[in-house]
């Protein structure tokens, strides 16, 4: 009898999973650690515009999930209307893929605990991102100094802090140009061309452009970039 009991408490479990199954072919779980209410929107850029793709509501449980059927790879972004106050750390950009991704941060560090996995194009960005920090970082630098420099009246010295900027702004347009061509078979690729240098020589656009695979060139972001591309050449730009 006990093992009658048991197998069919087993067979309820499976049913109930399988009833848990989602129909959408992207699943988002995520937890802000610390959040006890407030409502999540994850939103896409349409026409320049932040639109709501899902809304959430949180009440007590900081666990959340989100379901919905993406057509192509894309930047989404997760924003937290906090109900109580205005936060500048409330928006939390992801390249959603296919699949099922997870996404964990607390509330008080929202953005620089944001931890997500799932997705082979978020771990490449992240990657990009990493690199790109380094050389915001060596900029900022440089813009302090030549603040200084400039109160100082130190002219010959803004100059060449000017010419260490221009060398900084050629290493992130040819670090992200390699990054690009040598992850063409991933979306990121023409995603970061459009995002970072769009407005690069045109000749190293066309390498990106070659370097992506069939199935990245039909993607949303290649298609974006190939129409790009062919618009500079229609005005010769």
């Amino acid at each position: 009898m006990q093992k009658i009991l048991l197998t069919l408490f087993a067979l309820v479990v499976l049913v109930s999973c399988a009833e848990k199954k989602s129909d959408k072919n992207f699943v988002l779980n995520g937890h802000i650690k610390g959040l006890k209410s407030g409502t999540i929107y994850i939103q896409r850029i349409k026409d320049t515009v932040l639109v709501p793709i899902d809304t959430i509501k949180i009440d007590g449980d900081a666990h959340f999930v989100s379901e919905f059927n993406l057509d192509s790879p894309e930047m989404l972004y997760l924003f937290l209307d906090r109900g109580v106050t205005n936060s500048l750390d409330n928006n939390i950009p992801f390249f959603a893929e296919k699949g099922v991704m997870t996404l964990e941060t607390s509330l008080d560090f929202f953005t620089a605990d944001a931890k997500i996995t799932g997705s082979k194009n978020q771990a490449l960005y992240d990657e990009y991102r990493k690199v790109m920090s380094r050389y915001v970082d060596q900029d900022l630098s440089l813009i302090e100094k030549k603040f200084k420099a400039y109160k100082s009246s130190q002219l010959d010295e803004v100059a060449k802090l000017d010419e260490e900027q221009k060398g900084i702004i050629k290493r992130k347009y040819l670090y992200t140009t390699n990054f690009a061509v040598n992850n063409g078979d991933y979306e990121v690729a023409p995603y970061v061309a459009l995002a970072e240098i769009y407005d690069i020589n045109l000749k190293f656009l066309d390498t990106i452009q070659k370097s992506m695979s069939p199935k990245v060139a039909k993607s949303l972001y290649g298609k974006k970039l190939n129409e790009y591309i062919a618009e500079r050449k229609k005005i010769g730009k």
